[in-house]
C-alpha cells in the first residue's frame, strides 16, 4: 500500500473518530437530584483525546515515542523546568525520584538505608513507601490543620545526624511552606521532593510548585488535574539528577540514546566499563539497579491532548473550590473550613471540610448522608498513616519510623476530615446541590 493510500486512511479513521465522540458525548443524561451521582474527580475530554489516542495506536509503536517526546518537552515548557521524565504513574514518580537520591554519583549527599527523610503521615502512602522500600526511616511531622500541610514549626524538631531528605506532598493542591522548608533543607543540605501529584498549576511566590525542590512528581491518574488513564512525571533542573533519573527510569542503563535509536554518541563499541570487556556494547551497560517505569505512547498522546486543556482545568478548579468556600461560609461553627497558605495560588485537588467536636454527629455520619444523596466524598488519603495495618510490621523492625510528638493534627484529620470535589467536570447545578445538601443537614445538628 503507497504512503499516500495509507495517509487517506489515517485521516478517514481519524475523522470516524471524531464523529464517534460527537455521537457518544451527545448520550450523557442531565443531572437529576437525588438521583445523578456527583463524583469527586474524573476524566475530562472531548474528541482529540480519542483522535490523538487512535493516532498514536495506528502507529503501533507502543512504547516511549514522539508523544512520550513531546509531552515530556511541553510539561517541562510549562513548569519551567529543565528536564521531565514520563513514568506509568504517580506513584513510580515517587519511588524514582527517591531512588535517585540513592545513586553512587552523589557522592556524600548519596541516601544510604538507615538515613531519615522527613514527611507527614497526613497523606497518600506512595509518598512515604519509597523511603520504606528502600531501608531508610521516615521521620513523621505533625500537620496544621487549616491547609493539613506540614507544621513548619517542627522541622528543627525532627533533624537528627543521619536526616538526608524531606519529602513532602502539597495537599489537596494547597502548597505547603515552601520559604520555609526550602530555608530549612538549605541550612542543612537536604534534598528536598516536592510531590506534586495533587498540585499541577499550584503557585508559591508566583512560581509553579514542582520547581522549588531539587525533583517533584506528577500523577495523570483520572482524578488528577489531567489525565493519561495512568501516567506520572518526574522533573527536576538539576543536570545530574536528571541523567540519574533517566537510567533508572531505563532498566538503570548508562546510556542515553532514545528508545529504537543507536549509538548517538558514535561510541556505542569503542569504550571501557566496569570489568566488561573493552568494546562491550554500551546500549547493555548498567550504571544503576534500574526499572522499566516507562508510560506508552498512547498514554503520552492522551497527555499531549490534556496538556492544551490544562490551564482552563485549574482555572475551573479554583472557581469551583471558590464557589464552595463562599457558600459554605456560614458553616464555619460546624466545619473547619480550608484556607490557602500564605504566599500561595492553589490549583485546588478538592475541598476539605474537618467536623468541629462540639457538634453532635460523626464525620461518619456525614460522609454516609451525603453518599446516601449522591455526593461522593473522600477521607483525606490514609488519614494517619501509622495507623493502618502496613505499619504493623514495620513497628517490630529494626529501622522502624520516628514520629515528633504524638501527630495530635494528623489524628484529627484522620478522625474528622473529609472532602468532595472541585474538578472541572462539576456543574453549577452540582455545586448548588452540594452546597443546599450540606447546609441543609447542618441545619439539623
Amino acid at each position: 500500500m503507497s504512503m499516500e493510500k495509507q495517509n487517506a486512511l489515517r485521516q478517514e479513521i481519524l475523522l470516524k473518530v471524531r464523529e464517534y465522540y460527537k455521537v457518544q458525548s451527545q448520550d450523557k443524561a442531565g443531572f437529576v437530584p437525588e438521583k445523578s451521582r456527583i463524583p469527586y474527580a474524573g476524566r475530562v475530554f472531548d474528541a482529540e483525546e480519542m483522535v490523538n489516542l487512535v493516532d498514536a495506536s495506528l502507529e503501533f509503536w507502543l512504547t516511549y515515542g514522539r508523544y512520550s517526546e513531546e509531552f515530556e518537552r511541553r510539561l517541562a515548557d510549562f513548569l519551567g523546568v529543565k528536564y521531565c521524565y514520563l513514568v506509568n504513574s504517580g506513584s513510580s514518580a515517587n519511588l524514582l525520584a527517591f531512588m535517585a537520591l540513592t545513586s553512587d554519583l552523589l557522592g556524600e549527599r548519596k541516601l544510604e538505608r538507615g538515613d531519615e527523610v522527613i514527611t507527614v503521615a497526613a497523606g497518600f502512602p506512595t509518598t512515604v513507601a519509597p523511603i520504606i522500600q528502600y531501608g531508610a526511616v521516615p521521620v513523621f511531622v505533625d500537620v496544621k490543620l487549616a491547609t493539613a500541610n506540614i507544621d513548619v514549626s517542627q522541622l528543627e524538631l525532627a533533624l537528627s545526624s543521619r536526616t538526608k531528605a524531606v519529602m513532602l506532598a502539597h495537599t489537596l493542591g494547597n502548597a505547603f511552606e515552601l520559604r520555609a522548608v526550602k530555608a530549612f533543607c538549605q541550612k542543612h543540605d537536604l534534598w528536598l521532593i516536592e510531590d506534586n501529584c495533587d498540585a499541577l498549576g499550584s503557585k508559591y511566590d508566583g512560581r509553579y510548585t514542582g520547581t522549588f525542590g531539587d525533583m517533584a512528581t506528577s500523577s495523570f491518574y483520572p482524578p488528577h488535574h489531567m489525565t493519561m488513564g495512568e501516567g506520572g512525571a518526574v522533573y527536576t533542573s538539576d543536570p545530574l539528577l536528571a541523567k540519574i533519573l533517566l537510567s533508572m527510569r531505563d532498566w538503570g542503563r548508562d546510556c542515553r540514546c532514545p528508545s529504537g535509536q543507536d549509538n548517538i554518541c558514535g561510541q556505542r563499541f569503542d569504550r571501557q566499563f566496569g570489568d566488561l570487556p573493552l568494546g562491550y556494547d554500551h546500549k547493555y551497560v548498567y550504571s544503576h539497579f534500574g526499572y522499566n517505569l516507562k508510560a506508552t505512547d498512547m498514554q503520552a498522546a492522551i497527555g499531549c491532548a490534556q496538556l492544551d486543556k490544562l490551564p482552563r482545568f485549574i482555572e475551573a478548579r479554583n472557581r469551583n473550590w471558590a464557589i464552595l468556600r463562599q457558600g459554605l461560609s456560614d458553616l464555619e461553627d460546624k466545619f473547619i473550613l480550608p484556607e490557602a497558605t500564605e504566599y500561595s495560588e492553589p490549583s485546588w485537588f478538592g475541598f476539605m471540610l474537618i467536623v468541629r467536636p462540639e457538634i453532635s454527629v460523626t464525620r461518619t455520619d456525614l460522609v454516609r448522608h451525603l453518599e446516601e444523596k449522591g455526593i461522593q466524598t473522600r477521607m483525606l488519603f490514609a488519614g494517619n498513616l501509622v495507623k493502618h495495618p502496613c505499619f504493623d510490621t514495620l513497628r517490630k523492625s529494626e529501622v522502624g519510623y520516628r514520629g515528633i510528638g504524638i501527630l495530635e493534627k494528623t489524628d484529627r484529620l484522620m478522625k474528622d476530615a473529609f472532602w468532595v470535589g472541585v474538578y472541572p467536570g462539576l456543574s453549577q447545578e452540582t455545586l448548588a446541590y452540594t452546597m443546599d445538601t450540606l447546609r441543609g443537614l447542618a441545619r439539623s445538628f
